[in-house]
């Protein structure tokens, strides 16, 4: 990983092409998504139907399905709705056939809920802050944020956003962030040139250390699920 460049990623085509070998139980049927080494990666996570229960997961966990259903604890999820399992929670959990999910993790001992989180994608919505000035071409965005689970570290936030269109220039991402559009659009063009667009339904993650663009047309709402060490 060291000589790659770090860019976006659909997570939607790794859902789809990804082999997972074990099979049967949420906390082990998975294939990870290749990333840089560290305490936050991806996973799919691929059920064929099925039941169990997991005495904890070793750190908290934003699952968002991507195909089926999918019940943890008292939280059902269809296609294209998210929650937070936190660290060391206790769940029994159900899935429909050929279920898939994506599971972003984050591993810490300490959890801030005792109970499975469901992202509120209809939550009231507060004003956040724009991106830098000097980042900007053209116009100032009006953001706003709820946040839905904040780790008991304050490193991984969980939530909806959303943002009138603007254009930013390259920025250095001192972060992971997984993104599922809810409305709207947006494009990337990473360090190598490279352009992607991702729109309405989509999944993807821009990856800690990426240098990318942003440039969207339209208004943007989004869940997130982001992972910012302290030290970037």
């Amino acid at each position: 990983m060291a000589n790659k460049v770090r860019s976006f990623i659909d997570l939607r085509a790794f859902a789809d092409t990804a082999e997972v070998r074990a099979t049967g139980d949420y906390a082990t049927a998975r294939a990870a998504l290749p990333l840089a080494d560290g305490p936050c990666g991806v996973d799919l996570v691929a059920l064929d139907g099925g039941a169990g229960s997991v005495a904890g997961l070793p750190g908290d966990e934003f699952v968002i399905v991507v195909a089926g259903s999918l019940r943890i604890g008292a939280t059902t999820l269809v296609a294209g709705h998210s929650a937070v399992v936190p660290s060391g929670v206790a769940f029994d959990w159900e899935a429909a056939p050929a279920t898939r999910a994506l599971a972003m993790r984050y591993a810490i001992e300490t959890p801030a809920a005792d109970a499975v989180v469901p992202i509120d994608e209809d939550a009231a919505l507060t004003p956040s802050n724009p991106p830098l000035a000097e980042l900007l071409v053209g116009p100032t965005p009006s953001c706003r944020n709820h946040t839905d689970y904040l780790s008991s570290d304050g490193v991984f936030i969980c939530g909806t956003w959303d943002s009138t269109p603007y254009h930013r220039v390259a920025m250095r991402y001192r972060h992971h962030e997984l993104m599922h559009l809810l409305d709207g659009s947006v494009t990337f063009v990473d360090e190598a040139g490279v352009s992607g667009t991702f729109a309405t339904g989509d999944i993807f993650l821009v990856e800690h250390g990426a240098e990318c663009s942003w440039e969207s047309r339209e208004h943007v709402k989004k869940v997130y699920a982001i992972w910012r060490p302290a030290v970037a």
